[in-house]
């Protein structure tokens, strides 16, 4: 007889109800890319006070993006570290530690000293700030994603998992807001020279108030009832890392799942809000509030396809969305350049594309808890997500950029004259990869994957072989 998730978590005390918990932990999540993507939006703030004045401009923002980059780039050692001490301490105590290493290192970038001041040492620091930042962002998604999904009951897990996959683009959002807040607030000239500055410092009380939430959760039922039963691992990295079968798993997860999921979710956010100002030469407040209107709008995909992936599982509708990046990234980004005074028309396909994110990104955090035996999941599924979203997906704005003016006459088959939208080959090649390793590679995991099963001794690993949708 399997044991079912309403009679686990013995001795935790008293229980607090789904809604709270999935709240608590969400809060907290959205603070986390709350802080690490106002850098994102700000990029261009940096590029002027962080690096040499007799650097060419676009040379400089380049080199803020890689800045940028610097922070995805270590969030799978952060996934390894934290990933660990989830697996082996618990769910609970790891992801308050990474909202206090985030906030901590948020607020200090809204205090480094620029260029002017100390010269060199400014990109050094904000660097450093970066490291910190990715670190405790590659322990957060894993905990947070386990803890709701080792809460919920087996037949709804994508559809409460999709709750916590809002969270980037809402943190997204707020992020806009705020910026918006102060620039209008204060005027350019005023936000230019400081006032980029108080957004960064904002985050030590978001910190505050998510972090008195998360406090008064327990840990989660499923590890609790591992811990009991003495199976939870006692050196999760040796175990997680030295098997050659999970090992071929996480691989899988890699490049049939994560690293396409990485770049959509990029290219029709970030991308799409840098080619909007830089390309199209739309304000910026106006650019803003079309994004703001798309994600919002294209935001409700994300419970949608989590809650569809409970009924016809995970995969197809994953690879659904990566071979539509595939084939309709350019077209669509060509009708963008040929309609740029057309604000309706920019949004409506904006839209379209965070709906491409919401198809890739709401049912893979059910998939990847689902994929994952508990007793080393949270190191499991945490390394493979933040390569592919640190790596792979962090790399859009600068790889776009770096394409963009390398070859600014780029021609494409089928394409023709495709010129700043060279760009765009990265997360295209990288979505068709998804497509090829996840049609015969990932297995089509649904509410029928039990999860719970494992404390009771009958874990059943679906199998790597491609399933009818």
């Amino acid at each position: 007889m399997s044991v079912s998730a309403p009679a686990l978590g013995r001795g935790t005390g008293k229980k607090k109800n789904l809604t709270f918990i999935i709240s608590a932990s969400s809060v907290g999540t959205l603070i986390e890319w709350y802080d690490f993507y106002l850098y994102g939006v700000l990029a261009i703030f940096f590029s002027k006070h962080f690096f040499s004045p007799e650097l060419n401009p676009s040379v400089a923002f380049i080199a803020s993006l890689f800045v940028f980059w610097t922070g995805f780039l270590v969030r799978p050692f952060g996934a390894v570290v934290f990933g660990h001490l989830g697996d082996l301490i618990g769910r609970k105590f790891t992801f308050m530690l990474t909202l206090v290493l985030m906030g901590t290192a948020t607020f200090l970038v809204g205090c480094l000293p620029v260029y002017d001041t100390i010269g060199a040492l400014a990109p050094v620091l904000l660097v450093a700030c970066r490291v910190v930042q990715g670190l405790a962002l590659g322990g957060e998604y894993g905990g947070a994603a386990t803890y709701i999904a080792e809460h919920a009951p087996d037949g709804k897990r994508g559809l409460y998992t999709s709750w916590i996959q809002t969270t980037a683009t809402m943190g997204i959002v707020i992020s806009l807001l705020v910026i918006m807040a102060f620039r209008l607030g204060m005027g350019d000239a005023a936000f230019s020279a400081y006032g980029w500055r108080y957004p960064f410092l904002l985050s030590a009380v978001l910190v505050i108030l998510s972090g008195y939430l998360r406090l008064r959760l327990e840990e989660s039922p499923l590890y609790a009832e591992l811990k009991s039963q003495g199976k939870s691992s006692h050196n999760p990295v040796k175990e997680t890392y030295s098997n050659a079968k999970n090992i071929g798993y996480m691989v899988i997860a890699l490049f049939g799942a994560t690293a396409p999921e990485g770049v959509v979710w990029y290219t029709g956010q970030f991308y799409a809000l840098f080619y909007l100002i830089a390309v199209l030469k739309i304000p910026y407040i106006t650019a803003y509030w079309m994004l703001i209107v798309a994600l919002l709008i294209g935001a409700t995909g994300f419970i949608f396809f989590g809650w569809l992936s409970d009924k016809i599982g995970r995969k197809w509708i994953m690879v659904s969305g990566f071979f539509l990046a595939v084939v309709t990234y350019i077209p669509v980004y060509q009708t963008m350049l040929a309609n740029k005074d057309n604000l309706p028309l920019l949004t409506i396909l904006v839209i379209y594309m965070v709906i491409l994110v919401t198809m890739v990104y709401g049912p893979i955090a059910a998939f990847l808890v689902e994929f994952f035996p508990a007793r080393i999941r949270y190191s499991s599924m945490s390394l493979p997500y933040h390569i592919g979203n640190g790596v792979f997906g962090g790399l859009v704005p600068a790889a776009g950029a770096s394409l963009a003016a390398a070859y600014p006459a780029a021609t494409l088959p089928i394409f023709g004259s495709v010129g700043p939208l060279v760009g765009l080959l990265y997360p295209m090649g990288i979505a068709a990869i998804g497509v090829v390793v996840g049609v015969f590679f990932i297995p089509n995991t649904t509410s029928q994957t039990r999860i719970w099963d494992e404390v009771s001794g009958h874990r059943r690993r679906p199998p790597l072989v491609p399933d009818q949708p």
